[in-house]
């Protein structure tokens, strides 16, 4: 296959030059051909292996002669790709940073950035004496056995995330996820986004977020360190007061405890939002759980905020700023305290106060809708 091989690329050259025949190279079905006449069987994976291993072997020796360089190949063949890379460029005044960059731009593109569950585990990259370079890879699927080729031809790449490929080839798997593809830019920029934002943003954006079954908050929902801090700054009367002084409120327990959860949607970490459970302690549920929306806590909560803000337009932002250091006291508190808190007690005490503050549920309305509707119903009677 080799002399074989060799004669048929001299060939080439002679007739068409290089340029003709990288590009013949980055077709996938020219390449297709190319290893059948040369004796593999037609829809053999081993094509790519045996074409380029063979290439290689064949051209190698006659590249100052022919102009053309095989790198690469597989397994360990495609490690030393860089390093003859840079010998090439040594011996022809290429530049060599720049085609081992290539180079590795494209393994990381074909085994990255299209997820189509294929591992490249052949990289060979051809190059001339000029620099022109063709890429052929190929990728197996370890759970199907399939292989799938990618091919590259530097004339025909404009941006290499910008659809580069000159062909892919394989078995249909199903749909593929492929940021190289021209509709991919929307994705590309939001993965620049990420990688310019905090670790801690980013991190605090790709946690998934597992929902039990059931309705009811449980101790295994919530940090009870977290909340107890909310609970104690809200509750014992010293650090009540600190915190009304911070917001320049003079508030009750009650809607202090809303307020400063409040605080830390607005102004917390990423990090702070694992157990999202803690924050129905704030207002509630509509289903009642863990307790039926306080009202008028609710009113309240609203008005202290809505005072803030339409102050901070006359005043400047000193005012919401008093939100931003809510949120730090009870930071501060939860570390240095590290209080806890009887959930089962806790939900005990706000159905005990529900109705002093006006708690409601959607099963409420529900009651309310129906007996009017009754009332309805018996007047047309």
């Amino acid at each position: 296959m080799a002399k074989l091989g060799t004669a048929i690329v001299e060939s080439i050259l002679l007739h068409y030059g290089h340029a003709e025949f990288l590009s013949r190279l980055s077709d996938p079905f020219w390449f297709q051909a190319l290893g059948s006449v040369m004796g593999m069987d037609w829809h053999s994976s081993g094509i790519t292996t045996s074409v380029i291993g063979a290439l290689k072997r064949g051209l190698n020796p006659r590249a100052s002669e022919l102009g053309l360089y095989v790198c690469g190949g597989r397994g360990k063949q495609s490690r030393k790709t860089p390093d003859e890379l840079r010998s090439l460029a040594d011996q022809q005044g290429l530049d060599g940073e720049k085609l081992v960059r290539t180079s590795r731009l494209t393994a990381k593109i074909d085994n990255n950035c299209i997820a189509d569950g294929f591992q490249i585990y052949l990289h060979s990259f051809i190059v001339a004496a000029n620099g022109e370079w063709a890429v052929v890879q190929q990728g197996m699927n370890d759970e199907t056995g399939f292989a799938r080729r990618y091919h590259w031809h530097s004339a025909t790449v404009r941006d290499f995330l910008q659809q580069p490929h000159t062909g892919i080839v394989g078995e249909p798997l199903g749909e593929i996820m492929n940021l190289v593809d021209t509709q991919a830019q929307p994705a590309q920029d939001a993965l620049l986004t990420i990688a310019h934002d905090s670790p801690d943003i980013t991190i605090g954006q790709i946690r998934h977020l597992k929902m039990p079954r059931h309705h009811d908050v449980r101790a295994e929902n919530v940090d009870l360190k977290r909340l107890g801090a909310v609970l104690a700054v809200a509750y014992d009367r010293d650090l009540r007061s600190f915190a009304d002084l911070l917001l320049v409120e003079n508030l009750g327990p009650r809607t202090l405890q809303t307020l400063a959860m409040v605080a830390e949607v607005v102004h917390g970490t990423p990090v702070r939002f694992s157990d999202p459970a803690r924050y129905s302690f704030a207002l509630g549920g509509k289903d009642g759980h863990p307790f039926p929306v306080p009202l008028k806590t609710y009113d309240e909560a609203i008005d202290v905020l809505r005072r803030s803000l339409d102050a901070s337009k006359v005043d400047g932002k000193e005012k919401a700023e008093g939100f931003r250091r809510l949120n730090q006291f009870v930071d501060v508190v939860e570390k240095r305290m590290q209080p806890d808190v009887d959930l089962p007690g806790l939900v005990e005490h706000e159905l005990a106060i529900s109705s002093s503050l006006g708690g409601r549920t959607v099963a409420d309305d529900r009651r309310r809708q129906h007996r009017r509707s009754g009332s309805v119903q018996m007047s047309l009677f």
